[in-house]
């Protein structure tokens, strides 16, 4: 059952960066007033074809989202928005909303580096629930009065305010994802 918009809050890739100590890709959302931030660990092929979308690297070949988001307008369904729906333990959820050229509303299960990367590449919103941004913080804030254990200490233990210092003091080239 689909969740109410007023549920949901519109937010944009801020971009991609390296955890420093897992090293792994965080996708890093964040609302269009930067006053919210949700970073999501991904795969390194999620964050390369996220990066890759927002640099605006055109592969001579079509890579998968490029593919899902051909075979989409082939058959006539447009994407209505990419929604991260629920976080359950430390694992995120997102589905794509669709309408068929019949004009019929599906909402597919996704990861959410997918969703991302078919919704950038189809120019549509990325929506994240009020409830997985709630989650989220009070994970975070969980995390942080953890005792750090070496390699398992991440980004998802700094709170709201260290955030946002982190990323004002960033630079474009922090956000880049290299291979």
């Amino acid at each position: 059952m689909a969740a109410h918009r007023e549920d949901f809050i519109l937010m944009i890739v801020g971009g991609i960066a390296l955890d420093p100590n897992s090293k792994l890709p965080i996708v890093v959302l964040k609302d269009p007033d930067n006053r919210m931030n949700l970073p999501i660990w991904i795969g390194p092929l999620e964050a390369n074809a996220i990066a890759t979308e927002q640099e605006g690297i055109r592969p001579q070949r079509p890579m998968t989202h490029d593919l899902i988001r051909d075979l989409l307008a082939e058959f006539g369904a447009n994407v209505e928005a990419a929604e991260i729906t629920e976080l359950r333990d430390t694992t995120y959820f997102a589905r794509l909303i669709l309408k068929t050229r019949e004009g019929r509303s599906l909402e597919i299960d996704s990861r959410p580096s997918d969703a991302i990367a078919v919704a950038i590449r189809t120019k549509s919103p990325i929506y994240v629930a009020k409830k997985v941004l709630e989650d989220s913080s009070e994970l975070r804030e969980a995390d942080s009065h953890a005792e750090p254990s070496g390699a398992d200490q991440n980004l998802a233990g700094v709170s709201r305010d260290k955030w946002s210092e982190i990323l004002e003091r960033m630079s474009p080239d922090d956000f880049k994802y290299k291979m």
